[in-house]
């Protein structure tokens, strides 16, 4: 009986032990193995066996990235403006065992180490260049303090300004400011509208300008063409009349004279106000006109040529068929 109770207690030493010695490590994590309180390997996830009683895990370190919230800081910049600003800070444990050993509480001192660089950056920044220029405070923060946390094992992957906040007077000096260029920018772009639309108004005058003139031009050349040629028929005209005066002497001219009279009779009657057309004296001239026209005729046509009507086959009665007494006769002879 009492050899049993021994070899129960042997097993239940024995399954203890077993299961002190095997640790699993979970993932993302890294276990630092202490043998008699010195750190002596770095154990990856899985199964590790240790022994029991001599080894111990000592930090259990995660090597996970991570983010760690800077507290808002009262910072005073090179101009002597009070801002508040907003951080945080991403890193990576990539040593475990120096992130165990070579550093204390590695979350405060990754978030002192950043907040003293942080007033180093933009203290020595105006306030404008500190709310313009964030990509380069993240810059040289992340140099600086990369550089500073690489004995530890850690590696700063990335530092962002969260918020900056001016005093309240600055913000609202800002805002008349941004108001004020604004202002200026539409004025600005308002007149160069102004002025442009000018110069295309003016182009358009000059380009018309030029097109009326070009046209007057045109117009002045063809009317001066016209009168020409006017004057050219003109000419033929009168020298075709010289002619004629020149063979049939003052028988031609009455000729003409009496086709004009008669055209301005005739207007007389095509008047549309003219009830009554009363003659004047020298009507009767006109009469003795066409006598002489008659004879004209006469003389010109000879036997054997082509007919040609005479005033009396046109309906008008020749002065050899009036009595000589009543129409006298005009200057010539009949």
């Amino acid at each position: 009986m009492g050899s049993l109770i021994t070899l129960a207690l042997v097993v239940v030493v024995l399954f203890i032990f077993v299961l002190s010695s095997i640790k699993v490590v979970r993932q993302g994590y890294v276990y630092t193995i202490e043998r008699l309180g010195k750190f002596t390997k770095s154990a990856d996830p899985g199964m590790h066996i240790i022994i029991p009683f001599v080894d111990r895990v000592g930090q259990k370190v995660n090597m996970m990235e991570q983010v760690l919230d800077i507290p808002g800081q009262e910072i005073i910049t090179r101009d002597n403006a009070m801002v508040g600003v907003d951080a945080v800070v991403f890193f990576q444990v990539l040593d475990a065992g120096k992130a165990a050993y070579e550093v204390h509480n590695l979350y405060g001192a990754i978030m002192a180490i950043t907040t003293t660089n942080l007033r180093t950056v933009m203290g020595s920044m105006d306030l404008d260049e500190t709310l313009s220029k964030r990509d380069e405070i993240n810059a040289r923060l992340l140099g600086v303090v990369d550089h500073a946390t690489s004995p530890w094992g850690v590696k700063i992957t990335r530092v962002e300004i969260k918020d900056i906040r001016p005093p309240l007077d600055i913000s609202e000096a800002m805002a008349r400011q941004m108001k004020a260029e604004r202002l200026k920018r539409a004025e600005i772009l308002e007149a160069e509208g102004e002025r442009a639309s000018r110069i295309l108004r003016a182009e358009g005058e000059k380009q018309s300008a030029i097109l009326s003139a070009e046209g007057k031009k045109e117009a002045a050349f063809r009317d001066a063409e016209a009168r020409e040629r006017a004057a050219e028929a003109e000419a033929q005209a009168t020298r075709a009349v010289s002619d004629a005066i020149a063979q049939s002497g003052s028988q031609a001219i009455n000729y003409f004279i009496a086709q004009e009279y008669t055209k301005a009779v005739a207007k007389f009657a095509t008047s549309p106000n003219a009830k009554t057309i009363l003659f004047p004296v020298e009507a009767t001239q006109l009469i003795g006109s066409l006598g002489g026209i008659g004879e004209l005729v006469r003389e010109v046509v000879k036997p054997g040529d082509v007919t040609t009507p005479t005033p009396d086959q046109a309906g008008v009665a020749l002065p050899h068929q009036r009595s000589r007494s009543a129409v006298p006769r005009t200057g010539g002879e009949a």
